[in-house]
């Protein structure tokens, strides 16, 4: 491991940190693949993980930061270096405002304002991952995305801690200046909301899509939900765009899922990863799944559609410790 015996002190003499050796990843993330981590350091602390950071950021250290692992691909030989995780948690309500620290779950945050009768965030429900991870991918559903209520954020910078806007935060289509900078790590955003016409209503929209979303994408299912990333529709080529039949597209996009369909996604399998026979951007780890199989199937399909369509699918998932 790139790492030093004075690393390991500086992080082991931080108060609210706890480090674990040789911590396999695959506990940490909804595919439940990957290997160990040389060091996983874990917190609640936002003044422990501040610390971490400065430390690691002034260090030799092999490291990065990770969520709650529902997004993320550990290869199969893990991570050799230090991963860090920010679990802190804290939601606090003000009037139609909202702060949340980043290691709090999406779903916390998305049901506190929709039982407060404020919406902006109501249509996210079931959306695995931490707030920070939505805010880094610009997470979104049914029209609404992250971006959309979020007012301010804080981030640490090595050992500073600074402030951006929404505007400052860069954000497109399933995309911020923190995935770009990954070295500006979140720790609390500010979301404003509004307060509902009809909360009732909206309240009972909201429960209607968790069901829908948990009978596509069972809680317990190991998986990301999508795999590849939408496309907007005037972003295509002609050609592409002539193939495209008008019911698929959706407020200008068109599902992933639609091109997968015409190169024969659905159903295949590879080992234990497993394409959904009902949607064929659900790729998931059917039991017994390698990361490389999962990688293997990732490029298979992408190729597919290369070949089929000239068109390169991005990923929605993050990658650890592949070459």
């Amino acid at each position: 491991m790139i790492t030093t015996a004075e690393t390991h002190e500086r992080l082991a003499s931080i108060a609210g940190l706890t480090l674990l050796e040789n911590e396999p990843l695959s506990r940490h993330t909804r595919f439940a693949l990957g290997g160990p981590a040389s060091i996983f350091a874990d917190t609640e602390s936002e003044a422990a993980f501040v610390a971490a950071v400065a430390a690691l950021s002034a260090g030799p250290a092999r490291w990065t930061v990770i969520g709650e692992g529902s997004n993320l691909v550990v290869s199969d030989r893990g991570y050799d270096g230090i991963v860090l995780r920010y679990r802190g948690a804290v939601l606090a309500r003000e009037g139609e405002c909202v702060t949340a620290q980043t290691g709090a779950t999406l779903q916390s945050l998305v049901d506190l304002t929709v039982q407060a009768g404020l919406e902006g965030l109501d249509k996210m429900t079931g959306i695995p991952g931490f707030v920070g991870a939505a805010i880094y991918g610009n997470a979104g559903a049914y029209g609404e995305s992250t971006s959309d209520t979020l007012a301010s954020v804080r981030f640490v910078e090595g050992g500073r801690v600074r402030e951006f806007t929404t505007a400052q935060c860069e954000f497109r289509y399933r995309d911020s200046v923190f995935k770009r900078r990954k070295d500006w790590l979140l720790l609390s955003a500010v979301f404003h909301l509004r307060a509902a016409s009809d909360a009732a209503a909206m309240q009972s929209a909201s429960a209607g899509i968790l069901a829908t979303r948990n009978a596509k994408f069972p809680p317990e299912m190991r998986c990301a939900g999508s795999v590849f990333k939408n496309l907007i529709l005037k972003e295509l080529s002609a050609g592409v765009r002539a193939q495209v039949p008008e019911t698929v597209v959706k407020k200008g996009k068109v599902p992933a899922a639609w091109f997968l369909e015409q190169v024969g996604a659905r159903g295949l399998r590879h080992g234990g990863i497993q394409v959904a026979d009902y949607h064929a951007n659900l790729i998931y780890n059917a039991g017994g799944a390698t990361a490389a199989e999962f990688r293997a199937v990732v490029e298979d399909l992408k190729a597919r559609v290369l070949a089929r369509f000239g068109l390169t699918l991005d990923v929605e998932v993050q990658f650890l410790g592949f070459d």
